[in-house]
């Protein structure tokens, strides 16, 4: 039987990282159609309310039994809103390694959602799950997604040459931060899976689907290592809710 995660909850300072339920499917649908995401993701064009489902129901779970990865939805502690979606995916367990991706919805953007939840997932990683590596690919236009992994400590390893597919004018752009699509440049813009499959592995690329104005794009690979994590001095024990680790200015 292969390696797995466990189905698990990830609590940070504002956070609830969590299964993705049957109910988040009409807030994940509307986070999927916000032009950015169209940009930097690969998901189905117009990713619907049916898709949502099939993801909570079939795809998410089979992810995480096969032991490729984890679906995670972000969500507020105070409102249980929906946030953004976490995903861990082509893990190797002889390694300990794992690449994360995330989206953050429109509306919770430049709040700081982004490197909180991947900060969290990565500490539950190295401490919970002896993990021992963290990657990240951020598109090389895609500078809210590079700034959040150098907040959370991440190093930039280099550059994976024409090695993604943006769709749609946002994507096109040097710097879709720099376009204030939505009101707050270059903070939390999401970054999601820079590959063509989905986080069960299925192909999200429909060839039925209409063109949406594809380029290609360069990745720029990050990686977060146990050592990389910088731990506050007077921080309180995890255990009585203190922050064991810190975003970086």
């Amino acid at each position: 039987m292969a390696a797995s995660f466990p189905e698990t909850a990830i609590s940070t300072e504002r956070l609830l990282l969590r299964p993705l339920a049957e109910d988040d499917a009409p807030g994940l649908a509307a986070m999927m159609a916000d032009e950015l995401v169209l940009a930097w993701t690969d998901h189905p064009h117009p990713f619907t309310e049916a898709h949502a489902l099939d993801l909570a129901r079939t795809l998410a779970p089979a992810h995480r039994a096969t032991g490729r990865g984890i679906v995670l939805a972000v969500t507020e502690h105070l409102t249980q809103r929906l946030v953004g979606l976490v995903e861990l995916r082509h893990t190797d367990w002889r390694l300990r390694s794992t690449e994360i991706s995330f989206v953050t919805a429109a509306w919770a953007r430049g709040e700081g959602y982004a490197p909180e939840a991947v900060l969290g997932v990565a500490q539950w990683l190295f401490e919970d799950r002896g993990f021992l590596r963290l990657e990240l690919r951020t598109a090389a236009g895609n500078t809210a997604a590079q700034q959040v992994a150098q907040k959370i400590g991440g190093i930039s390893e280099g550059v994976l040459r024409s090695a993604w597919i943006v769709r749609g004018e946002s994507g096109e752009s040097a710097a879709p931060g720099d376009r204030r699509a939505h009101g707050r440049p270059d903070r939390d813009l999401s970054g999601y899976d820079p590959s063509g499959h989905d986080p069960a592995g299925y192909d999200r690329r429909d060839p039925d689907r209409p063109a949406v104005g594809e380029s290609r794009s360069d990745l720029i690979l990050w990686s977060l290592l146990p050592e990389d994590m910088e731990t506050p001095e007077t921080a309180a024990p995890a255990w009585a809710g203190g922050d064991r680790y810190v975003l970086r200015d």
